[in-house]
């Protein structure tokens, strides 16, 4: 099944598509260098199979690419990005 990650600059949302549905998104709040990530959610019908994983690193990557810092106020980014210290340099605290 495929598996997409596409910014929704007009929710200030990532979202994780599958077969072409939303199945989670990440929230964000875009600050001229920073990237704050507010919440994190998979829907009900989508959780268990490592979507939420997917979700946040790919974000994650992409935010970096861009040359933003990530601020992660969700529990479930900050999480991530201890077990991913590859993005841990670009982190700033709450």
């Amino acid at each position: 099944m495929p598996v997409d990650v596409v910014d929704n600059p007009t929710e200030s949302r990532f979202e994780i598509h599958v077969d072409g549905k939303v199945a989670g998104f990440a929230d964000y709040r875009l600050l001229p260098t920073k990237i704050v990530f507010t919440h994190t959610e998979v829907l009900p019908e989508f959780q268990g199979q490592g979507l939420a994983g997917k979700l946040t690193g790919h974000a994650l990557q992409m935010s970096a690419d861009t040359g933003l810092r990530i601020v992660p106020l969700c529990p479930y980014v900050a999480q991530y990005i201890e077990r991913h210290p590859e993005f841990q340099d670009i982190t700033d605290a709450r």
